[in-house]
């Protein structure tokens, strides 16, 4: 039996997710569950809906964080952590309302959440800030004592979450025909979110041009850059680009868009690509349909070799992050100063997310953070 590895004041940990349909009759619920409170028509639900109906009506997403639950109760049991895990979504089921009136039924008193995104943003922290301290209220209505929920920090420089990507970009590149191979570009993908959206990322501090969202994944590319030189001896060229664009014309999202950009390197003379979304955590519908479906075509219309790196995932050494990440702020809160693993130019994250973080447009309730109404 391992040794017991001490996780006070921590009773629980929480996956927090987006959720995903699981069959052909959920897709158009899910997507009202998404795009709630936009006003957006019927219609356009099923024209977005048919990426999901190319694949049963089934996003992988659900799948992929159950084989992630696995691999972080594997990982706790054979580590000593002693720390049942718990799955909740924003989206689709289970709702994170729902789990968190389990945890709570169940006696759970204090969670670590881990949300399956890894950067700084509104979407990818706030909106799930908003989603919990949204579901502690309910709980509260509901005449139970809501519990305290601590998000763990941003993990996109930790080496375990960028280990696992950067053996999928070697593994990529040696997948490609050896003539094209030491000539290939590495477009390293994430999802475009509004320009006003990722010029206030992050605490005000960083707010500016890209703001914290840009500045994290800009990071991680030149992690993974410097990896592969160091591996393979080649210095391969590079950009950040972007994926799944889904608002209005006329409003400013981040460019350039993936497909834009392989006709541009097909325009240059580029002789191979390797697409890797270092933006999402799993391979999920985003990565299925805007990569391997619509970048891919793009690529074989152009004759331009194109391989996609494969995601985090469950990989062990990501749960073995997730663990790292547990120990490390549970010392914190019990008045420590534990090591805090991160690498490159940006350093770990901050545990609170600061007043002023990622702002909505609208102002609502947010947990875990300086702001939080629950203590």
């Amino acid at each position: 039996m391992p040794q017991q590895l001490e996780t006070s004041p921590y009773d629980a940990l929480l996956l927090l997710s987006f959720g995903g349909p699981e069959g052909p009759d959920d897709v158009i619920p899910f997507l009202a569950n998404v795009t709630r409170g936009r006003g957006i028509p019927e219609e356009r639900l099923k024209e977005v809906g048919r990426h999901y109906f190319l694949f049963g009506g089934v996003s992988p997403i659900n799948e992929q964080n159950r084989a992630l639950l696995d691999a972080l109760r594997k990982d706790f049991a054979e580590h000593g952590v002693d720390l049942p895990v718990y799955w909740g979504n924003r989206n689709w089921a289970p709702y994170l309302t729902d789990t968190l009136r389990r945890m709570t039924l169940d006696g759970r008193r204090r969670i670590a959440v881990l949300a399956t995104s890894a950067y700084a943003s509104y979407s990818g922290c706030r909106q799930y800030r908003e989603n919990l301290a949204e579901a502690l209220a309910a709980l509260a209505a509901e005449g139970l004592e809501p519990p305290r929920v601590d998000k763990l920090r941003h993990y996109f420089n930790h080496p375990g979450f960028l280990r696992p990507m950067i053996d999928g970009v070697l593994a990529s590149l040696a997948d490609l025909p050896e003539p094209v191979r030491a000539g290939a570009h590495l477009a390293f993908t994430t999802h475009s979110i509004p320009v006003a959206s990722a010029d206030t990322s992050g605490p005000a501090e960083d707010h500016g041009e890209g703001g914290a969202y840009v500045a994290e994944h800009l990071d991680t590319a030149r992690l993974i850059v410097e990896a592969v030189r160091e591996e393979t001896g080649v210095e391969h060229p590079w950009r950040l680009v972007y994926q799944s664009r889904s608002g209005a014309p006329h409003i400013p999202w981040l460019e350039p868009d993936i497909c834009d950009h392989l006709e541009t390197l097909h325009g240059e003379g580029v002789p191979a690509v390797v697409m890797a979304p270092i933006g999402f955590v799993s391979d999920h519908m985003e990565v299925l349909y805007d990569l391997d479906t619509e970048a891919t075509a793009k690529a074989a219309e152009l004759g331009l070799p194109v391989r996609r790196s494969p995601t985090v995932g469950a990989d062990p050494r990501f749960a073995a992050a997730v663990r790292d990440l547990v120990l490390e702020r549970a010392a914190t809160e019990r008045g420590q100063s534990p090591e805090r693993c991160a690498l490159g130019a940006l350093g770990p994250s901050h545990d609170l997310c600061p007043v002023g973080c990622c702002p909505a447009r609208a102002p609502r309730p947010a947990a875990a953070g300086a702001d939080s109404p629950y203590a």
